[in-house]
């Protein structure tokens, strides 16, 4: 079995010389504070893939570095040209931010490598700014929360407040939000991004009385914001729907207090297919609890690599766009196609939180918004 090694930014890693048809990969995602259980999580997944595969990617030998960005734009930044450079990897992949996306994603392109995003989505890069070298294995930001645009719009929903960190990603869901519901925005508010306290957007929003309350905040942001919702009795005020603020992050912190919020997303755990059948099950054998999609999306990136590796013959970066960009990549959402501009198209699913026999809470998909979804950027990317 290979090594699976952490990178941390300052750190000086001997590290064998990879054989020449060794697959290596470059992994980057938060793995300290407080964003780390998120990073923790799509760790997990990936030496779960890892194992799934017998420690090898298209049935070649492979090695995994893990890269720790703490969340800083200029770490990222760093550890994207020692991967590249100093660890000559064949792939990077990973990235939760998408702030942190935007800083690594030139230097990663143009340099002959392959950039596979396991999270972050920004629409820059979906459209004028998009490389042949890029592929996303999640979503474009603002197909999510289109989605549940589009549901509150199709519900009759005549009013809703809206919040979002103030970051490229809040600011692309808000805008798929919109491309999707037509009634009144009765609030547009943009958080900081990692807050913690949401006392006075709570006390705004009562003064408001919207119908519904429309949140990006995703992690550690949303069990605060939906804690404190719960213990300031917002519910008897308006409805709270999401994106990305209840999933197997979240929802062990949260429990009972999350049952009945609604969201969007493209995958849930019990999606009826054999791959996720067996990722959900041998993750919750191994970890204790429910992955989380981050955890899902991670796990899709690795299986996307072996698919092209095994596929291409070789971990040649040409090669291995070439048989990703055809689509029909086996993932935990079933055989993903990809768009022009090289992110998913896919369905947007509506789920609700409940508990499980056990017990424990979850989602489970009460409904399908979109079928075979497509960004709103994809016109715009020119190779």
């Amino acid at each position: 079995m290979k090594k699976y090694l952490t990178l941390a930014v300052a750190a000086t890693i001997a590290a064998t010389p990879a054989l020449a048809d060794t697959v290596k990969v470059g992994y980057m995602t938060t793995l300290s504070g407080g964003a780390g259980i998120i990073g923790k999580q799509m760790q997990n997944a990936v030496n779960l893939a890892m194992e799934h595969t017998g420690g090898k990617l298209g049935g070649k030998d492979a090695e995994v570095v893990f890269a720790d960005d703490q969340r800083k734009p200029d770490v990222a930044k760093q550890l994207a040209n020692r991967l590249v450079k100093s660890d000559k990897v064949d792939v990077v992949a990973g990235v939760i931010w998408s702030n942190l996306m935007m800083a690594i994603h030139k230097p990663v392109t143009r340099s002959g490598t392959l950039l596979i995003s396991s999270n972050a989505g920004p629409s820059p890069i979906a459209g004028s700014g998009c490389h042949k070298n890029f592929f996303s294995m999640s979503w474009q930001n603002d197909q999510t929360p289109e989605g549940m645009g589009k549901h509150l719009q199709d519900s009759g929903v005549k009013e809703v407040y809206i919040l979002a960190p103030n970051y490229q990603a809040g600011k692309d869901m808000m805008a798929g939000f919109k491309r999707h519901y037509k009634g009144n925005i009765v609030g547009e508010v943009y958080t900081k991004l990692g807050q913690s306290d949401f006392q006075a957007e709570l006390s705004t929003l009562r003064a408001a009385k919207p119908a519904a309350t429309f949140i990006f905040q995703p992690g550690g942001m949303g069990i605060n914001f939906i804690k404190q919702w719960k213990q300031a009795g917002m519910d008897s005020v308006s409805k709270l729907y999401t994106v990305f603020a209840v999933d197997g992050v979240s929802l062990p912190g949260l429990k009972e207090a999350a049952v009945g919020v609604v969201s969007t997303q493209t995958w849930s755990p019990d999606l009826d297919n054999a791959m996720n059948k067996r990722f959900v099950a041998d993750y919750k054998a191994k970890f204790g609890g429910y992955p989380s999609f981050y955890a899902a999306q991670a796990y899709d990136t690795m299986m996307a690599i072996d698919h092209a590796v095994r596929e291409a013959g070789s971990a040649d970066t040409e090669a291995m766009r070439k048989v990703l960009a055809k689509g029909g990549i086996p993932t935990t959402r079933g055989s993903l196609a990809m768009n022009t501009n090289q992110f998913p198209i896919q369905n947007i699913y509506l789920r609700e939180v409940v508990m499980d026999s056990d017990g424990v809470a979850t989602t489970k998909v009460i409904g399908t918004v979109f079928e075979n979804h497509s960004d709103a950027y994809a016109s715009e990317c020119k190779f």
